[in-house]
């Protein structure tokens, strides 16, 4: 299993290159049966002005989680997935270090997918609860 899991973050982190992940930083660094988890480092360039973590770059942070666990846990190669709602709770604000992001299925439809993204701090305290829906459309 290790082996698999080394090649599935690989794939993850390398299709990333060039995009919003890359700008934001945001690294795949494990993946289980049933949830992938990144890391975004808390920097200046994630913050809104007046100094802590801006929400908007932790709702890109769980759509790019909850999007590529859907990549990994459907068949990619006869669908593809977009999202299609996304809603936060922000509760903690956080002015530097890492967050983490857990996309766990709440529900795997043939059509649609329901994913919780929770974002933690290092110390494993909630900074946003995400709720993400995506769709798997047949490739043609």
């Amino acid at each position: 299993m290790e082996a698999h899991k080394e090649k599935i973050l690989s794939v993850c982190n390398e299709i990333c290159k060039g995009t919003l992940m890359e700008t934001l930083d945001i690294t795949y660094i494990d993946v289980g049966e049933n949830f992938l988890l990144a890391r975004m480092p808390v920097t200046p360039k994630v913050h809104q002005p007046d100094g802590v973590l801006h929400g908007g770059a932790s709702v890109a942070l769980a759509e790019s989680v909850g999007s590529a666990a859907s990549y990994i846990f459907l068949n990619a190669k006869e669908f593809f997935v977009r999202g299609i709602e996304i809603s936060a709770n922000h509760v903690k604000s956080i002015k530097e270090g890492f967050v983490y992001a857990r996309a766990s299925i709440l529900h795997k439809g043939k059509t649609t997918q329901l994913w919780e993204i929770k974002i933690t701090d290092e110390d494993g305290k909630l900074i946003s609860n995400c709720k993400l829906t995506t769709i798997a459309l047949p490739r043609k």
